[in-house]
């Protein structure tokens, strides 16, 4: 998907038309998840159309961030499960929606390629000035959910890998399953050449870490995987988080992006008492309850998570 910069071109054109298509659809389910308007009693006067991206932690997200605007009187619309990055930040430039939950370091990789920033504080910054026109991030929130390279307690065992530095050791060949951007991107198959001297091919997995990836990192047709620090399964299945001592991996803090027209002072008060509410481990414990024969929806785990932390 990431291969070339006309077949990005290409497939956000693609994407974008069926965008009708795709708002009608959600593995969210539940009264909040439709393009139907919702609000407080009383209504008001601001309208905002916020989505997300096609992966359980971002729908989440979305109904935080819209519940907590309705709760407070902004008409709010829902179009859950866009796609990848490259598609909803198009929804987002045509307007078809106004709001989407993003996460810092590797949103500024998106627009700005070359930039080294790693730590929360200085991605953060730097996003203020790699942002188009008309786009702005409001306050970041402590809780992040970066890629993570992952190994079974197996391999690093019998390897003695703990860290990605460890893996220029390694003499068999590696394989990372990954969705197919990890390919290009400079946390990716390249950084590990150019930051760790280690090379690596790619198996393209598209579930941004999931069943299938876990599956395929369990079952050893993957030696390494890039799984979400989020992502319930890593602790489930004993997984090792390898260390990351030369900060490949940027910063990536959960923060609002949102279509400045939209903006207005009561949405930017909303959604930064959100954040600062939110927590990586309020991720790790909503992500679980979504999982599984038994999982919750995520506009009934916003509602409860909203219940604990009132936003008014």
């Amino acid at each position: 998907m990431f291969a070339s910069t006309k077949s990005r071109l290409a497939a956000g054109v693609l994407a974008a038309g069926a965008l009708l298509a795709l708002s009608a659809c959600s593995s969210g389910g539940g009264a909040f998840n439709s393009d139907s308007p919702t609000s407080a009693s009383g209504g008001g006067s601001s309208s905002v159309t916020i989505g997300s991206a096609a992966f359980g932690e971002s729908e989440i997200l979305m109904q935080i961030y819209g519940q907590a605007l309705a709760a407070n009187g902004v008409t709010v619309n829902y179009k859950p499960s866009i796609g990848q990055r490259d598609v909803y930040l198009k929804a987002l430039q045509d307007g078809s929606i106004d709001l989407i939950p993003e996460y810092s370091g590797n949103l500024l990789q998106f627009y700005d390629k070359n930039n080294t920033a790693s730590s929360s504080d200085d991605v953060y910054a730097a996003l203020n000035d790699a942002l188009p026109k008309g786009f702005e991030v409001l306050d970041q929130s402590k809780a992040q959910d970066a890629d993570s390279y992952n190994v079974t307690k197996e391999f690093s065992d019998k390897y003695n890998v703990t860290s990605l530095e460890d893996l220029k050791n390694v003499k068999v060949p590696l394989t990372v399953g990954a969705n197919p951007e990890f390919g290009t991107r400079p946390y990716g198959i390249p950084g590990l050449k150019s930051a760790y001297g280690v090379t690596a091919t790619l198996k393209p997995i598209s579930d941004s870490g999931g069943p299938l990836t876990v599956a395929a990192l369990k079952n050893g047709d993957v030696q390494l995987a890039d799984i979400y620090t989020t992502t319930p399964a890593i602790k489930d299945n004993g997984f090792v988080v390898l260390k990351d001592p030369k900060n490949l991996i940027a910063a990536q803090n959960i923060l609002p992006l949102i279509n400045s027209s939209k903006a207005s002072a009561k949405v930017k008060e909303v959604l930064n008492k959100v954040s600062a509410e939110l927590t990586t481990d309020d991720l790790i414990t909503m992500n679980g309850e979504n999982q599984g024969s038994s999982k919750t929806q995520p506009d009934v785990i916003a509602k409860e998570w909203l219940k604990d932390h009132p936003i008014k």
